[in-house]
């Protein structure tokens, strides 16, 4: 979605955790996530209860991409009336400094 700005170097994506290949979980995976039945009958996970909990992963997932993509876009427009402001300011600033 957006490039990660964690990590140093530059160009360098993702943190000194992840590798280079890392790529997040999305909603879509989430749901279309499956398990492995046991070979011994109802041994192991309830698939209604492990589908519920993928289901409500997804959603905090899916709403924290919408919350990102929102501050990304907050930010662009911060970045947008800085510059915006700045140039404004300086011719005066020239001024003002005696060039």
């Amino acid at each position: 979605m957006f490039p990660r700005s964690v990590g140093s170097g530059p160009g360098r994506r993702g943190s000194a955790y992840r590798s280079a290949t890392y790529a997040p979980l999305r909603p879509w995976q989430v749901r279309q996530r499956r398990f492995a039945l046991t070979r011994f009958g109802r041994r192991g996970l309830d698939p209604a209860e492990v589908g519920d909990f993928l289901e409500r992963v997804a959603a905090d997932l899916e709403g924290l991409y919408v919350e990102l993509a929102r501050t990304h876009e907050q930010n662009l427009r911060i970045k947008d009336a800085l510059r915006r402001w700045q140039s404004q300011q300086a011719p005066s600033m020239r001024e003002a400094a005696g060039g």
